[in-house]
């Protein structure tokens, strides 16, 4: 019996009353089921896209740098006389890990403390004052 009841309601149910919606408004997906709100995808997006950008220049920025310097002639020169070029690899890597640790690390210290304009300018003037001194420096040769 239970099963003919079912079917007449099925039979009376009027799918012209039925309303889809279409829209995100519609759908209201910009609220949590106890009204409140939550960041749309496309600011989620944008946060994940920045952070592939910052990491994608990071990454350029360090290889590019440290190709060809004397980290990398280093690690060359100790797999040449080691014959042991994972072991090479492993403290190489190691370092380098740890120094890029402590520069975020630093960076993060300084950049509570002095605004990015400041940090930008001793950076400049850094990099500015090692080039004179090299600049110096070969002159003297």
């Amino acid at each position: 019996m239970a099963d003919t009841s079912l079917t007449t309601e099925i039979n009376q149910f009027d799918s012209s009353q039925l309303q889809v919606p279409t829209t995100s408004s519609e759908l209201n997906l910009d609220t949590y089921p106890d009204g409140g709100s939550h960041p749309s995808t496309s600011s989620s997006t944008s946060s994940s896209w920045e952070a592939w950008k910052v990491f994608g220049s990071t990454f350029i920025t360090i290889f590019l740098a440290e190709l060809g310097d004397k980290t990398q002639l280093s690690t060359l020169l100790m797999t040449a006389e080691s014959h042991q070029p994972w072991v090479v690899f492993a403290g190489a890597a190691a370092a380098l890990v740890t120094t890029s640790l402590l520069g975020v690390w630093v960076g993060c210290w300084l950049s509570q403390r002095l605004s990015s304009r400041v940090l930008d300018r001793a950076a400049g003037g850094l990099l500015a004052a090692i080039s004179l001194w090299l600049l110096w420096d070969v002159a003297q040769m």
